[in-house]
């Protein structure tokens, strides 16, 4: 009956206020209703089957042409949502009889903000705002029968709501793709520039804006790894006629976001989603006089998907130092969230953004802009670039962060080794933090306490060779530092590798209870108005994610040749990890609470190095990976300048290292270091594990943020669970 009256109120136009209401009722009870059907596995059919009489026409067809209720919802919502007068500006000044028939009007036309292919920006008009946020919260729950199943790696069980959805079937596509990506991408919420505004007037745009970000990247889930071409895995039987179909994916709202290509597109998304992202910090001088959004967790999993989708936008974004405008909103909700045990998904998905964008050279040559905006964070106070900014707060994570960010720092590190060729000169602050993680990683309970653990002194030599091959001249302070901590590097020459020794080292480790020690850190002053990052509160609801690949999954190695371009090297190579032994397959060593399948469970806790004690350090094990400890340009530096920086601390009676870093500034060590290795990106690259990471973790946070009033609340969701801190 519900369905039924809203294609009624679709055939019809919804001309009286009567039929508008009637919709609208229909649409609340059938938001509150579906979730209790998706429950129940008998029922999952039911929208899919033909219901008689439930046809197009009423009942008037043969009900053997009649289309599934699924298929009757979405055309009947697609079409209320391009309504004149309900939805959309009506364009005629004129009455009922001559009222626009709503088969015939070009929704294109009706696009709901100017923006990307659209340039007239419609009058505001907050009924409208509201009767397409209710119908928009329907389509959102139509297509969150996702979250009925459990999460499987089999990508190809595509969402046959979003499919439907997404197809040339829904003839407004395209003009409702632009409306939502305008919507979110046009949105200021300061409240035109008037301090308190928002506690004058209620914001109508921000609940549609909060919906079409949701209903927009549930659209686009969509598995880039596996399926370039319009046939899915062949299964499909071919016919003559499937030749014509436009190259690109069948969902067409990924087509089209894969298609856009004006500059003036691209600026208008970017600068859209950077004023969103930056929201939470802009801290005025006025306490609570701008308006904080919510949702930016949503757009970052759209930012993701367009440069995921689309790299044209990935180059547009590098192109220019707007890419900072992206990058310091980031590392403000990492080091934010970096306490709280129910942010991790937060925290991956700002690692994995970074990740994807330290895979292009620019990215790294951006970094060295000079960091001049404070906004306050809780870390130490620093004069110095967005590289210097990227370091500490790294560190900060590494260091102070919950013990379920452990499977990060792989990533964390892979980011700074991919641009540490281009960083021109590092502050002392973040040159000591790097020496500080080398000194923490490199102790021999850590390294002897789980598999991969060597894995992270790897990456750190790797960060400091590039820095002394490619970019010596500008980092007189890290070199310093390297020159201050060399007994770091001295011991790590000298590791033993006897079984005596291997077990007196991981005895120290129960000594030491904490991941890491803080002290001699050297942490000084956080900035000024900065709060403390806090962990969750007790009795915060929190969803659980799949465990992410592990980082030689998750990306594939590429050489920079001498020209500055990039190689793919051949898959043989990419089989090894860093240091050129097997991958330990299970870098992801952490199990995910409430872990649905018990077999993955099993599998984790043996390769992780828990106190099960399944794994045991022997001493091939550590000779295999300490021969290939990549010290030589290090150990080079150190035989040419410590003799040297020490001769002037005797000369001249030395205390203070302003002179030190004087000499250190105008050496060279040209031609008395090893020929330089060639620079190794590591370059994201889509999998199938990170498609179904990404739809459990974009369901988790629309769960979440639908909890008052509550849409999915308490029905028996089977994609993820929903735990208490």
């Amino acid at each position: 009956q519900a369905v039924e009256k809203l294609v009624q109120g679709a055939e019809s136009g919804c001309h009286t206020e009567k039929e508008r209401q009637i919709v609208l009722n229909c649409c609340r009870l059938l938001t509150r209703i579906l979730p209790y059907i998706f429950e129940d596995p008998d029922w999952r059919g039911f929208f899919w089957s033909t219901v008689p009489g439930a046809g197009r026409g009423g009942g008037d067809e043969d009900d053997e042409n009649a289309r599934p209720l699924a298929e009757s919802l979405l055309l009947a919502v697609t079409d209320l949502l391009f309504c004149p007068d309900f939805t959309v500006q009506s364009h005629r000044r004129s009455t009922v009889d001559t009222a626009e028939d709503i088969h015939s009007i070009d929704s294109c036309e009706y696009i709901w903000e100017a923006g990307v292919g659209f340039a007239h920006s419609p009058q505001p008009n907050y009924i409208h705002d509201l009767n397409r946020t209710e119908l928009l919260k329907l389509l959102l729950t139509c297509f969150s029968e996702a979250m009925y199943l459990p999460p499987s790696s089999d990508s190809s069980n595509t969402n046959p709501w979003v499919q439907f959805f997404c197809s040339t079937e829904n003839r407004h596509a395209l003009p409702l793709f632009t409306s939502l990506l305008n919507v979110v991408c046009a949105y200021d919420p300061v409240g035109y520039g008037i301090p308190y505004n928002h506690l004058l007037f209620s914001d109508y745009r921000e609940p549609l804006v909060e919906e079409a970000a949701q209903v927009l990247i549930v659209t686009l889930d969509y598995d880039s790894s596996t399926s370039s071409s319009p046939t899915v895995d062949g299964t499909t039987t071919g016919t003559a006629m499937d030749d014509v179909d436009p190259p690109g994916p069948d969902n067409l709202f990924v087509n089209y976001l894969s298609r856009i290509h004006r500059e003036e597109d691209f600026q208008f998304i970017l600068k859209g989603v950077a004023r969103l992202l930056s929201n939470p910090l802009v801290q005025t001088y006025l306490p609570n006089s701008a308006k904080k959004i919510q949702f930016h967790q949503e757009l970052l999993v759209l930012f993701w998907k367009l440069c995921d989708f689309n790299k044209k936008f990935l180059f547009f974004v590098l192109k220019s130092s707007d890419v900072l405008d992206i990058l310091v909103p980031i590392l403000y909700f990492l080091n934010d969230a970096r306490a709280d045990q129910s942010r991790v998904g937060l925290m991956h998905i700002g690692v994995f953004i970074l990740l994807l964008l330290s895979g292009e050279r620019n990215f790294g040559v951006r970094l060295n802009k000079p960091y001049s905006v404070r906004v306050p964070m809780d870390i130490p106070v620093f004069t110095g670039t967005h590289a210097d900014l990227l370091i500490i707060v790294f560190h900060k994570i590494i260091t102070s962060g919950h013990q379920r960010l452990q499977p990060l720092f792989d990533c964390l590190l892979t980011i700074v080794v991919n641009v540490s060729p281009y960083l021109k000169s590092l502050s002392m602050v973040a040159a000591n933090k790097l020496l500080h993680l080398l000194e923490a990683f490199s102790t021999t309970w850590f390294l002897f306490s789980a598999v991969q653990n060597h894995h992270l002194v790897f990456f750190l030599l790797e960060v400091f060779n590039n820095i002394i091959q490619y970019q010596f001249d500008g980092n007189s302070n890290l070199v310093y530092a390297v020159i201050r901590k060399r007994n770091v590097f001295h011991q790590l020459a000298n590791l033993p590798t006897d079984s005596q020794s291997i077990q007196k080292g991981l005895q120290r480790k129960k000594k030491t209870p904490e991941p890491i020690s803080r002290t001699n850190s050297q942490d000084g002053v956080s900035m000024e108005g900065s709060r403390p990052a806090a962990p969750a509160e007790p009795g915060t609801l929190k969803t659980s994610l799949v465990a992410t690949p592990g980082i030689d999954k998750l990306t594939e190695k590429s050489q920079v040749s001498e020209d500055g371009t990039m190689r793919s090297l051949e898959p043989e190579a990419s089989q090894l990890s860093p240091e050129g032994n097997p991958p330990a397959a299970l870098s992801d060593g952490e199990p995910w609470s409430g872990e649905a399948s018990h077999s993955r469970r099993d599998r984790r806790r043996l390769s992780s190095a828990s106190s099960s004690g399944q794994w045991t350090p022997t001493p091939d094990w550590v000779m295999s990976w300490k021969s290939k400890l990549p010290l030589q340009t290090i150990m080079r530096l150190l035989q040419v300048l410590v003799p040297q920086v020490e001769k002037i601390c005797i000369d001249k009676g030395l205390t203070d290292e302003s002179e030190i870093l004087k000499f250190l500034q105008h050496g060279t060590l040209v031609g008395l270091l090893p020929v330089p290795h060639p620079i190794l990106i590591r370059k994201y690259q889509a999998n199938s594990g990170t498609a179904m990471w990404f739809r459990t973790y974009m369901w988790g946070v629309i769960y979440l943020r639908n909890v008052d009033p509550p849409i999915w609340y308490d029905t028996d969701v089977k994609l993820f669970e929903i735990q208490r801190v």
